[in-house]
């Protein structure tokens, strides 16, 4: 019996407009912002064999440093630069380190852009 009052109470409220609003208050935050941005997210890469890491996303650029062989990179997102064939790899995707420094996808584990996603 309490439960049939109970249900016939959220009935005649909810008919009456009260319940929702109530409900639609406490599911939103009072001050969610709407010019929140949401961060890049960083990532691992790897590279596979050793090369050069460069100031810009082509040849063009000087060398910046150079990492070894299976050295984990921590990549922001990628972009086309210049063509890069090496290793019987060809392509122009470049991956933007969190250094702002660039490495050449061609020479991380993964797919052409050492798996990051994001385009820069």
């Amino acid at each position: 019996m309490a439960k049939l009052v109970a249900t016939a109470a959220v009935g005649i409220m909810a008919a009456a407009g009260m319940a929702a609003p109530a409900v639609a208050a406490e599911a939103q935050p009072a001050d969610r912002s709407t010019s929140q941005s949401v961060g890049v997210q960083a990532q691992t890469v790897t590279t596979w064999i050793q090369g050069n890491v460069r100031y810009g996303p082509s040849t063009d650029y000087a060398i910046a440093y150079t990492v070894a062989a299976n050295q984990n990179l921590t990549a922001v997102c990628w972009l086309y630069g210049g063509y890069v064939n090496a290793n019987g790899v060809y392509h122009n995707k470049w991956v933007r380190l969190a250094d702002g420094r660039y490495i050449w996808g061609g020479l991380l584990k993964g797919n052409e852009t050492g798996n990051v996603s994001n385009s820069c």
